[in-house]
């Protein structure tokens, strides 16, 4: 009999129990030295602080942002710590994970704002303090908080000066956590004494450091923000009254605008106080405080019966990663009234929000004009596809690799009669457009995704059939199909780039011509939506997790048949095949099937062997109008640094796989370090991965084609998860290319890293940081927001 497994499960089984015990000890000297943990002490004045000499909003939320909120905001902040609001700090931490893809059941919520307001009801839902709830006292302030130990444990033990740092930092995005309650913080300490925060990053400057620690000392308080002033609280006035109309119709359209921009970070026109709002719905009307609705989904029953929709200021500091920004004006408001409450049409009762018809738009708001509906889409096209990309299915690579790691999107012809966005046609299709979300959370995996894709495939089918009819003659199937922004809307072409686990959208077509195009209709992007937006639990199970990534492979395909139907018929089966190298038979099938199915020549004349880039070229001059240079790198007006930076985006294949996925590079003409200088060039790099297909939900490194592989290079800053920043003089420029060039080994990449990089380690990290936040700042006041650190690599 073989003793060793059993002898090595004891010994961890003792070694737990002698671990808790440790941690029992330490609680119990804990509340003899200061007293029980209850959030309720944090009430108290803390005694021989009569004057505070470090305040919140002056002092140390500037450190926080700089510092800390960079790897802690938002749903993916480690142990759930979000630091970007002091009720985030107050709330402290979790040890559950909210990306966990094999949960069973799903999780209850851990919104900020939204699902619980205090405390001491966060202490309910297992979140344990990182601030001193014992006795308020300076020393009990310091040795019983956590967040004061992890600092002064970076202090301690600072952060190696190589790079890349040692094998026992893991910055991999599945990484494990730990957690330490300050009960913990020996054992943790003892174990991983190099963990100290700001975690893998240099400590903190000696002013910043003290700053932090006279603030938690003095009792970590906060002001409370101040009153909203009288112009912006006459904006609001103004909005709440349009969307709290009482009519029927009015409410129908109120419901449909706040499940599409629940999300937004909403700001009025010519406002300068650079304060956000959210969309919510309250149980009190417009002059009375918010009482806001909790639920998981912006459609799920609000269980009361009348609700009111108001404008909730954004409490948290604006992250790139989750800032969609959504203008309100005059012009706005007249073009939502010339949408839904202009034409004529008759709300005779208003939707349920039984779960399986409000997770169905087609059935919801069936009342509503489908034209007006997807106008509205189209209008800010950008923010609608953002939505998903920035919205909480956003992180993590299974989630993402659902899509393309670049592409191009286009938008049907809303005038167009011929687009399947016939209402008559979606009324009779509304069984067939059931999505999975419908199932809520707790959702079973194998038997409904069978039952979805059969709904989805006999969609498609009726979709192709209508095509058919509708598309009777090749001189139909023509330009005049894509929606060319009216001439002036710049939302009419969109680019999309996956740096592997997550992804970014902006207006125009940005880099080269892609692998894959999409045409999208209002059934997909409503569905888009529906899925993967409003529809998405990121507390969900697996089942509801799986089916949507899964649902989503068949609306990609949807949009890229779009575009296919353009092409000449000889060649869209080569095209699809190429798109689906490696693939399964039914996925080459679907393709086969729907060429078979619309049998209809383009009436587009080619005249070369390439024809999908010559069908590019002419969809950029049936867009010239919109497509603005906003990423173009001729519009750089240092002539070396530009032809340097044009030679740079035409290296492909091999050398560009040894980049990681996103780079933000400082070019410098003077010699000068700070990217916030006026000589200074920021660019971004985007390493677009080559791949077989993306039709797999596992096992994306066995489709990895690096051949193929190709390198995008923006002026400016694109993305919200720098992988590597670099700093490059303008004179050194063509060594850095040719560098690049050659890569061929981790060896020469790591070289390339010594000579260029600002790695975590470097002593000028936060230094270049800052520069770099501000330069953002500065480039994009509206959109722009704190760069997140947590994929920032260590090679």
């Amino acid at each position: 009999m073989n003793t060793r497994p059993y002898a090595q499960i004891m010994s961890t089984l003792l070694l737990t129990i002698i671990g808790g015990g440790c941690t029992l000890l330490v609680g119990l000297h804990l509340d003899q030295q200061f007293g029980e943990s209850s959030p309720q002490n944090r009430l108290n004045t803390t005694p021989g602080v009569e004057i505070r000499t470090v305040q919140y909003v002056e002092d140390v939320k500037p450190i926080l942002e700089a510092r800390c909120i960079v790897c802690h905001g938002c749903y993916d902040a480690p142990c759930q710590l979000d630091l970007s609001a002091p009720e985030g700090i107050e709330r402290g931490a979790n040890k559950n994970l909210v990306y966990h893809a094999g949960r069973l059941l799903a999780m209850e919520p851990t919104r900020l704002f939204v699902d619980a307001q205090s405390p001491a009801e966060w202490r309910e839902k297992q979140f344990y303090p990182v601030l001193n709830e014992r006795v308020q006292t300076k020393e009990a302030n310091l040795n019983g908080g956590l967040m004061a130990k992890m600092l002064e444990l970076k202090r301690q033990h600072p952060l190696p000066t190589v790079s890349p740092l040692p094998a026992g930092f893991d910055f991999s995005l599945e990484r494990a956590q730990y957690c330490p309650t300050v009960e913990e913080f020996d054992d943790f300490a003892e174990t991983h004494p190099l963990w100290g925060m700001p975690y893998g990053l240099p400590d903190l400057s000696d002013r910043e450091y003290g700053t932090l620690r006279t603030w938690l000392e003095e009792g970590a308080t906060y002001e409370a923000p101040p009153p909203i002033g009288a112009s912006l609280l006459e904006y609001i006035s103004k909005w709440e009254t349009f969307f709290n109309g009482n009519s029927r119709k009015e409410q129908l359209m109120s419901r449909y605008l706040y499940e599409h921009l629940f999300l937004a970070h909403l700001y009025f026109e010519n406002d300068s106080s650079g304060l956000f709002f959210r969309l919510v719905r309250s149980t009190t009307p417009p002059g009375r405080p918010i009482d806001s609705i909790a639920t998981r989904r912006p459609y799920d029953d609000p269980e009361v019966a009348r609700i009111y929709y108001r404008f909730e200021p954004v409490r948290t500091t604006i992250l790139a990663k989750t800032h969609m920004p959504y203008v309100l004006n005059t012009q706005r408001m007249e073009r939502y009234h010339t949408l839904f409450l202009a034409p004529e049409y008759d709300v005779p009762t208003l939707p349920s929000y039984d779960p399986e018809a409000s997770a169905n738009p087609f059935e919801t708001f069936v009342r509503l004009p489908v034209k007006s509906r997807y106008q509205f889409l189209l209008d800010e096209a950008e923010f609608t596809i953002m939505s998903f990309i920035k919205g909480p299915v956003c992180r993590g690579q299974i989630a993402l690799n659902v899509i393309n790691e670049h592409f191009w999107i286009v938008f049907g012809n809303p005038e167009s009669p011929a687009l399947a966005q016939n209402s008559k046609f979606l009324e009779k299709e509304q069984r067939n457009l059931r999505m999975p979300t419908e199932q809520q959370s707790n959702a079973g995996a194998l038997k409904n995704w069978l039952e979805y894709s059969q709904l989805e495939k006999n969609y498609f089918a009726g979709k192709v059939e209508y095509l058919r009819q509708h598309l009777s003659t090749p001189e139909e199937i023509s330009l005049d199909l894509i929606w060319d922004g009216d001439g002036r809307n710049a939302n009419a072409a969109l680019t999309v780039f996956r740096h592997l686990d997550n992804a970014t959208v902006v207006k125009g077509f940005v880099g080269d011509e892609p692998k894959t195009l999409v045409v999208l209709d209002y059934a997909l992007l409503e569905r888009i939506h529906y899925l993967l937006v409003a529809g998405y639990d990121i507390y969900g199970n697996i089942g509801h997790q799986l089916n949507s990534r899964l649902y989503m492979d068949f609306l990609r395909m949807e949009g890229e048949l779009g575009f296919l139907t353009f092409l000449p018929e000889r060649t869209r089966a080569d095209e699809w095949k190429f798109w689906y190298r490696d693939a399964s038979a039914e996925i080459e099938k679907f393709g086969e099937m729907y060429n078979q199915r619309v049998n209809r020549q383009t009436g587009i004349h080619f005249t070369t062997a390439h024809p999908k880039s010559e069908l590019v070229g002419m969809l950029r001059q049936h867009l010239k109008p919109v497509l603005f240079p906003s990423y173009a790198i001729e519009k750089i007006n240092n002539s070396h640094v530009r032809q340097q930076l044009t030679r740079l985006s035409r290296i492909q294949g091999v050398a560009v796989s040894w980049l990681p996925q996103n780079i933000i590079v400082s070019i410098s003409d003077s010699g000068s370090t700070d990217p916030g200088d006026s000589s200074h060039q920021v660019v971004t790099l985007i390493h677009n991965n080559g791949l077989s297909n993306v039709s797999h939900l596992l096992f994306e490194q066995e489709r990895r084609i690096p051949a193929e592989d190709t390198l995008t290079v923006v002026p400016g800053f694109l993305g919200a998860y720098p992988n590597a920043l670099y700093h490059v003089e303008a004179s050194q420029l063509q060594d850095f290319v040719s560098a690049v060039e050659t890569l061929s080994s981790e060896e020469d990449y790591q070289a390339l890293v010594r000579h260029f990089g600002v790695s975590r380690s470097h002593p000028d990290f936060w230094k270049h940081s800052d520069a770099l936040r501000i330069a953002y700042q500065k480039e994009s006041s509206i959109e722009a927001g704190l760069l997140d650190y947590n994929r920032l690599e260590n090679r």
